[in-house]
């Protein structure tokens, strides 16, 4: 979508939006048990007797995608599934993502499943595709390919050094595998060896030792990419007091001369602790991805909650969307219309000018992110 174009929920005037950190959606077209229980971060069925359309999510997919699909908006889901399913996955990932106003999509590619990778998704959307790089699944791909951890220590380092060359990012999920109260220094190498010792003679396939979890993000910081963390809320495997970003404040201090980015996605409900961050330390950076999409017709407060102390360029636009297209669209339209709802109020009040306005809305939405990833037009 072009410069300034309307998209759903547009009510200021944007450059095409920067998706710092979203993922692939399905390639099929969903069942309906499939599509309701992507609207949600549990991984659990809904409870007895009710549906997770009856969330703030739920209720903006109703509200913004079904006229992109030629129904009524807030139709009921099996009308919208039907219509849904009638035009097949393809069209239906190109109406809503071609109606989102993203011109950049900066795709994590760790999760499992037949999903779209980031060229895919960008052409759906008439934007380009950028890869952020998952350490954990990094790593968890190059010990499946290595014969025992002295290998696998050696081939991690490789494996980083590669990865850095074409990603715009990499990602750690250290919220959920551990907590964020990590250890800031690296890791000694008797105990980093014992650690790769220990998970390869192990059962678990998974990344959960807070020693090797300290070597992945040290090794990603080492190569002066961006680094995005999880933060705030996620679906139960994570205990959520354990992401709270102001435990990982020790870690931030410990990077601050390193000339490398930390991006706090999501956030939420410690979005005030990560704007504090963003506030007091030059190279932390706050997302309000996925906190939006959740919060619906309540992002308005929680993104001027945002604005209440982070600087205007240390904020990033992202949609966290994941498995749905739907999710794209909710995420740009509550963006869109949460900003033009708090920088509107703070214009007409007199406190902001217009052009103040304008600008900072930039930032939040293309700007911020295309400097922070190097990309081009930053």
């Amino acid at each position: 979508m072009a410069a300034d174009a309307p998209g759903p929920g547009d009510g200021v005037s944007l450059p095409p939006l920067v998706d710092h950190h979203c993922h692939g959606v399905l390639r099929r077209e969903p069942d309906p048990g499939t599509f309701a229980a992507l609207l949600t971060e549990s991984d659990r069925p809904a409870a007895a007797g009710t549906t997770f359309f009856d969330t703030q999510t739920g209720f903006a997919v109703r509200r913004w995608c079904p006229p992109l699909l030629d129904l009524p908006a807030h139709c009921p889901p099996d009308r919208y599934l039907a219509r849904r399913a009638e035009l097949g996955p393809d069209e239906t990932r190109r109406r809503l993502l071609g109606a989102t106003g993203i011109g950049a999509y900066l795709l994590d590619t760790g999760l499992p499943g037949d999903l779209t990778g980031p060229d895919e998704t960008a052409a759906a959307g008439g934007g380009t595709g950028h890869e952020i790089v998952r350490l954990e699944t990094l790593a968890e791909r190059v010990a499946a390919a290595t014969h025992d951890a002295e290998e696998f220590l050696h081939a991690l380092e490789s494996a980083v050094r590669d990865a850095a060359r074409t990603a715009v990012a990499f990602k750690s999920v250290a919220a959920y595998r551990h907590g964020l109260a990590l250890d800031p220094r690296p890791p000694a190498p008797a105990a980093l060896h014992g650690a790769a010792r220990r998970w390869r003679a192990g059962a678990a396939t998974r990344v959960t030792d807070p020693v090797l979890l300290r070597h992945l993000v040290q090794l990603a910081v080492a190569t002066g990419r961006p680094l995005q963390l999880h933060t705030g809320f996620g679906d139960p495997d994570l205990r959520l007091h354990d992401a709270d970003p102001a435990l990982f404040t020790d870690f931030v201090r410990a990077t601050a001369d390193t000339g490398t980015d930390l991006v706090l996605l999501h956030c939420y409900p410690y979005h005030r602790q990560a704007a504090y961050l963003a506030s007091v330390f030059p190279h932390v950076y706050a997302d309000f991805g996925l906190t939006l999409t959740h919060t619906g017709t309540r992002a308005t407060a929680v993104l001027a909650e945002f604005l209440e102390l982070a600087p205007f360029g240390k904020l990033l636009f992202s949609t966290d969307a994941y498995g749905l297209p739907e999710l794209y669209t909710v995420g740009s339209a509550l963006f869109r219309t949460a900003l033009a709802s708090v920088l509107g109020d703070w214009t007409a009040s007199g406190d902001w000018s217009a052009a103040d306005a304008r600008r900072v809305g930039a930032m939040l939405a293309a700007d911020n992110a295309r400097r922070v990833y190097g990309l081009p037009g930053g």
